[in-house]
C-alpha cells in the first residue's frame, strides 16, 4: 500500500521505502543475517564475519540499527570494555525475509552459471 507517510521526521511515499531504508544497503543486511544465524556478537567477531568492512562503516551500520530498534548493543561495565551486539525482537522478524532473499540468491546462481 502506498500513501504518503512521515516517519522519524522523513516523508516516504510506500512502505516499502522504509524498509529499504531501514535494512538497505550493502552491509545492514549481512550484519542481521549474521546476528540472527550466529546469535550474539562481539564488534571484533562481525568484523571478522565481514572482513571487508571498515571499522568505521561497521560502527556506523551498528548504531544505525541500533537506532532503528533492530539490534541491540550490550555494555558490560568492566576494563576493558566489553560489548556485545545482538538482534532485537523486531530485528529478528526479518531473518524470514533475509532468508528468502537468500533462498532467491541461490537459485539465481543456479540459473545463470
Amino acid at each position: 500500500m502506498c500513501s504518503s507517510l512521515e516517519l522519524k521526521d522523513k516523508i516516504y511515499t510506500c512502505t516499502f521505502e522504509i524498509t529499504i531504508d531501514l535494512i538497505g544497503g550493502k552491509w545492514k543486511p549481512l550484519i542481521i543475517w549474521h546476528l540472527g544465524s550466529k546469535g550474539t556478537q562481539r564488534f571484533s567477531e562481525l568484523k571478522k564475519l565481514l572482513p571487508q568492512i571498515t571499522q568505521k562503516m561497521l560502527t556506523q551500520q551498528l548504531r544505525e540499527l541500533e537506532t532503528d530498534n533492530l539490534v541491540i548493543r550490550k555494555v558490560y561495565p568492566q576494563v576493558p570494555p566489553k560489548v556485545e551486539y545482538s538482534l532485537s525482537e523486531l530485528g529478528k522478524t526479518l531473518m524470514p525475509i533475509l532468508s528468502m532473499m537468500c533462498d532467491w540468491g541461490n537459485e539465481y546462481y543456479k540459473l545463470t552459471t
